[in-house]
């Protein structure tokens, strides 16, 4: 396995991987790798010849009061996870390598409607930032196939808007949520918590678990189950941010005709916020 930081680098290599013809699938990261990292790595293993991980803590899609100069950047043990998974390159380059130019000047890319809401509408210019830090990642290493974890729902929804409605010859595979023992959802993140924290979390997996049950049981009284949702985390001790029940496509609110449903939630353990999501079919 190697690991490259210049965009020259990363061509080189991988034009000759395309003149022997070799399939070529990307998994994009921010790095601090876990399990669910781990995951979609395996995943991308299946699916094509090489395997190139980029990690990059990607400014854009933070905003003024979040934890970019505090995320971790653990290069060296995400290093040898990625051996361990067979991936083949990882890309690793610098803001500067990124945005030559800086933010200011940088061309975005907004994919309209499915970044609304949500997180949207908790992290104002988020999904840009993600939608034009993947179309450049999708530009730079052409990949054939591009795997995205499910844990960050309305992430994937967008880029496989993005990718549909621009045209991109690239497959987007979405993969399982990867969860703790007791149900919290893997997230680099986690870390942050403490210990007291850390045991109240799972409260969000339980809590989206038992409003899906409620559906499966023929509840259709959507903005009631969300209430309900947000006042079983308000009293656990979290902070819900959002607790929606949505068309699984089109992530608006589930009408009465909507068969596939997922349920979307956000939450803060002190100044840690936590999502995750449960998609059931009724």
């Amino acid at each position: 396995m190697r690991t490259v930081h210049s965009l020259k680098e990363l061509r080189t290599i991988l034009r000759t991987y395309r003149q022997q013809e070799k399939t070529i699938a990307l998994v994009p990261t921010m790095g601090n790798l876990h399990e669910g990292h781990i995951a979609l790595v395996r995943k991308a293993t299946e699916a094509a010849d090489i395997v190139v991980t980029s990690i990059f803590v990607n400014p854009m899609q933070f905003g003024a009061n979040e934890d970019l100069a505090t995320y971790p950047r653990t290069l060296a043990d995400d290093q040898s996870k990625l051996a361990e998974a067979g991936n083949t390159l990882i890309f690793a380059p610098t803001a500067e390598e990124i945005y030559p130019d800086g933010l200011a000047s940088q061309t975005r890319v907004s994919v309209p409607s499915v970044s609304e809401g949500h997180c949207g509408a908790s992290r104002p210019g988020h999904f840009e930032g993600v939608a034009t830090v993947v179309t450049m990642l999708f530009n730079m290493v052409q990949p054939d196939t591009a795997v995205f974890g499910e844990k960050d729902f309305q992430q994937l929804a967008v880029i496989r808007k993005m990718v549909r409605d621009l045209m991109i010859p690239i497959e987007i595979l979405g993969v399982a949520t990867v969860r703790e023992e007791d149900g919290l959802a893997k997230s680099s993140r986690n870390g942050y918590l403490s210990a007291e924290e850390r045991a109240l979390a799972p409260v969000i997996y339980q809590t989206l678990t038992k409003t899906a049950k409620q559906l499966e049981q023929g509840r259709s009284d959507y903005q009631a189950l969300e209430q309900e949702a947000r006042q079983a985390l308000l009293e656990a001790g979290l902070r819900p941010d959002y607790f929606t029940i949505v068309n699984s496509h089109t992530l608006t609110p589930a009408a009465a005709s909507d068969r596939e449903l997922t349920l979307l939630a956000a939450a803060f353990l002190g100044t840690t916020r936590l999502i995750d999501n449960i998609s059931l079919t009724r």
